[in-house]
C-alpha cells in the first residue's frame, strides 16, 4: 500500500509504474583498478564545427545580456540604499520615545515626532519605487501608504489631544 498512488481507487487499477531503485536489477562492482586508462573528457568529446559554435556562443551572449538587462529592472531584491529611508523612520521613532520617556511633560512632544516619522515612512513609500523602498514595501504600495498614513495621522491626534 506504501506505493499505491492515492487517485487509485478500489477496483481492479493496475499497479503503479516501478521506482527507479526497484527496475534496476543490481549490478556487480566495478574493478578497482581500470583495465583501460584515462582518456581526457575533452578527448572523448568530438568537437563541433567551428562556424555553428560561433554562431550558437554569439546568440547565447545575446540572449544572456538581454535577461540580464531585463532581470535588472524588474528585480525586486533591495539595493544597499533601501535601507536609509526605513533607517530615517526608525530613528525618528527612536527619538520621539525618547522624548516621551524623559517624562509626561514631554509626551505630546514626543507622540508628534512619532506621528510625523510614520508620515514621512508613509510618503517614502508613496515615492519610492519596490527597489529602494526596502524594509518599508511589505505589502502592495497602496496598502503600505495608507497603514503608514492612517497610524501616523492617528499618533498625530493623540499627540494633539495631549496636554
Amino acid at each position: 500500500m506504501a506505493n499505491r498512488p492515492v487517485n487509485t481507487g478500489s477496483g481492479g487499477a493496475a499497479a503503479p509504474p516501478p521506482v527507479h531503485h526497484e527496475a534496476a536489477p543490481a549490478t556487480p562492482a566495478a574493478p578497482a583498478t581500470p583495465a583501460v586508462p584515462a582518456v581526457p573528457a575533452a578527448a572523448a568529446v568530438p568537437a563541433a564545427p567551428a562556424g555553428h559554435r560561433a554562431a550558437r556562443t554569439t546568440r547565447t551572449k545575446r540572449a544572456a545580456r538581454a535577461a540580464r538587462a531585463t532581470r535588472a529592472a524588474r528585480d525586486p531584491r533591495p539595493s544597499k540604499l533601501a535601507w536609509l529611508p526605513y533607517l530615517t523612520v526608525l530613528a525618528g521613532t527612536a527619538a520621539g520615545m525618547f522624548v516621551v520617556w524623559e517624562g509626561s511633560k514631554y509626551a505630546g512632544r514626543g507622540a508628534s515626532l512619532i506621528g510625523a516619522s510614520l508620515l514621512v515612512a508613509a510618503l517614502a513609500r508613496l515615492i519610492l519605487p519596490v527597489r529602494y523602498a526596502g524594509p518599508l514595501a511589505t505589502r502592495r504600495k497602496a496598502s503600505d501608504v495608507l497603514g503608514f498614513a492612517v497610524f501616523g495621522a492617528a499618533v498625530l491626534a493623540v499627540a494633539i489631544a495631549l496636554p
